[in-house]
């Protein structure tokens, strides 16, 4: 794992792999799929969620990481299967209101959650379907693509899985289907609104045999009343022939008011809107795949 303090300007190189497993897990690192800082107040604290599926923490600002015992050992783990990515963590969430409490999302393992810094976690999966078990309601082995956290409500979050759309208002202890009046509820990125709790956006893909967006059409769908409803936002984005996919960290908001978005492809589109969705514009083509889009504002 490198880093920069210069804003990219010069990064480190570490002599060694920073990030690995120690001796006696029997597991080494595939990839790392998430880095994840703690919050301004407390810089030095760094996650990352990595394959296989395992939660890393540093307390030196990535010079060195340690593995999330709690989590690895967790009774579930043994039994948590690959998805079509591999078996991957690839959603930290740290609870900005209480550094103790954080979430994490595995595929295909579910969401699980820790009150206690990641001393202990329990699955958190209730009402969340899998489509491909015989009990479609099990306590985990969701196949979870993406969770997002409403801003501005602590307990609500966003989440798109592999068929369907959801919504948590108690920190995820239960789970609401939104999928109202969308093309498809399958899709892989979820991206919620920095301060508006009502607010998200996602990108609906035909189906996951077909995974490309529905009827060559380049559509974000947008919520404002927390999932009750979704309105297609098509302006400056292509109409036809679009056959486009967008990954789980292909979509990011850059937290400013009002919020600006983007999103990259798979076939190297990347397009950005300045006012929350209504407006797109192309900012490049015929890129190599874009598996990942972060925004940064620099005062």
């Amino acid at each position: 794992m490198r880093s920069s303090d210069d804003l990219g300007r010069t990064w480190t190189e570490p002599a060694e792999g920073n990030l690995r497993f120690p001796e006696g897990t029997d597991a080494a690192l595939a990839r790392v799929w998430q880095l994840q800082p703690a919050g301004d107040d407390r810089p030095e604290v760094v996650w990352a969620g990595v394959e296989p599926a395992a939660l890393f923490r540093s307390d030196d600002a990535g010079e060195t990481f340690s593995l999330v015992e709690g989590l690895w050992n967790h009774p579930h783990r043994p039994r948590w299967e690959p998805g079509g990515g591999g078996l991957c963590l690839h959603t930290v969430l740290p609870d900005p209101s209480d550094p103790d409490r954080m979430w994490i999302a595995i595929s295909t393992g579910g969401v699980y959650r820790t009150e206690d810094g990641g001393g202990s976690w329990q699955a958190r999966n209730d009402g969340v379907r899998v489509v491909f078990l015989p009990d479609k309601y099990p306590e985990f082995g969701q196949c979870v693509h993406k969770v997002a956290p409403a801003g501005g409500r602590p307990d609500r979050l966003y989440l798109q899985n592999h068929w369907g759309l959801y919504r948590s208002d108690d920190g995820g202890d239960h789970w609401q289907d939104m999928a109202n009046g969308v093309p498809s509820d399958f899709g892989f990125p979820m991206v919620a609104h920095p301060t508006d709790p009502d607010t998200a956006w996602i990108i609906p893909l035909d189906s996951d045999q077909f995974r490309c967006t529905p009827d060559g059409q380049a559509r974000v769908y947008r919520t404002r009343d927390a999932g009750d409803s979704w309105t297609p936002l098509t302006q400056g984005l292509p109409e036809r022939d679009a056959w486009l996919t967008v990954l789980r960290d292909g979509f990011a908001t850059d937290g400013l008011a009002p919020a600006g978005l983007y999103f990259g492809t798979r076939t190297g589109q990347l397009f950005a809107s300045s006012d929350e969705g209504d407006h797109w514009q192309a900012l490049a083509e015929w890129l190599p795949p874009v598996v990942c889009v972060k925004a940064a504002v620099v005062a």
